[in-house]
């Protein structure tokens, strides 16, 4: 119940939890019918995307780029780190990606093939994972192993005294990665909840309708309530004001009748008995 005094609005929870209550059904029907969209878009309008990855491990004692040289050891992780990242601008670089494309027989362009392909080291180590989404699983395997290939020599081209060496090839995906059939629907479950409980709750906010005689006297506690209008609904009509049904009379009614009907059949009776008599003396 939303009361309102002095431009100050006060909403009764309880009331609100009620309104969804007594429309349970439209809140379910919401849960299907969003579960249900979001499985149907998923499902025939969504392409499933397929992951490959490949492990490339990098082994540097002594590197220079450029006009700098330095050195790291394998037990400086924050040094691998940095130099995994350079690895991975390498990777991305239009030089590399274009001489992957050529060589694995690929029509996308550049800034296709760079939205395909991802990188990280692994666990802050000196390994760092490449991993090729694609829409074909064979596609992806095919960019992911053609990488492991092209990479090292371009990046020895670059980084002088590097080493990086293939830990693991790329395998065809046999499982999507992408997209989630049930986070999907529990998605769309949750959506159709909540748009239908939101539904229902303005609808109520913004209802001016007065439905009890129960607001008034709580709001205008100073104003007389004069007179209240009968229930006109079916049940009521079927019942009547004072619940009896129409055409028929009440119980003390029906009962004075009754006895009004037993008189007169004795009356009758009683004249019927008389006469014979009568006639029988006769």
């Amino acid at each position: 119940m939303v009361n309102n005094t002095d431009n100050e609005y006060e909403i009764d929870l309880r009331e609100l939890f009620m309104v969804l209550l007594r429309r349970w059904w439209a809140i379910v029907l919401a849960i299907v019918l969003g579960g249900a969209a979001a499985f149907g878009y998923t499902y025939f309008l969504v392409d499933p995307l397929y992951q490959a990855s490949t492990l490339l491990y990098v082994n540097n004692s002594d590197i220079s780029v450029g006009a700098t040289s330095f050195s790291i050891s394998n037990a400086d992780l924050t040094a691998a780190q940095k130099l995994v990242d350079t690895y991975v601008v390498i990777l991305k670089s239009r030089t590399s990606l274009n001489a992957i494309s050529e060589k694995a027989g690929l029509n996308y362009s550049y800034e296709t093939l760079r939205s395909m392909v991802s990188a990280k080291a692994v666990n802050s180590t000196e390994v760092f994972e490449v991993v090729v989404t694609s829409k074909d699983p064979a596609e992806a395997e095919k960019i992911a192993n053609t990488i492991a290939d092209v990479l090292p020599s371009k990046i020895a081209d670059i980084v002088v005294g590097s080493d990086v060496r293939i830990v693991d090839y790329a395998v065809v995906p046999s499982h999507r990665s992408s997209p989630s059939y049930t986070r999907n629907t529990a998605t769309g479950m949750l959506i159709g909840a909540v748009l239908m409980a939101a539904i229902l709750i303005l609808a109520y906010l913004f209802d001016e309708n007065i439905r009890s005689e129960d607001y008034l006297t709580q709001n205008y506690p100073d104003i007389p309530l004069l007179a209240v209008i009968p229930d006109m609904s079916v049940s009521s009509r079927r019942a009547g004001y004072y619940g009896y049904q129409y055409g028929d009379a009440p119980t003390n009614t029906r009962q004075a009748a009754k006895q009004r009907s037993r008189k007169s059949d004795g009356t009758s009776t009683r004249k019927a008995s008389e006469q014979e008599v009568k006639e029988n003396g006769k």
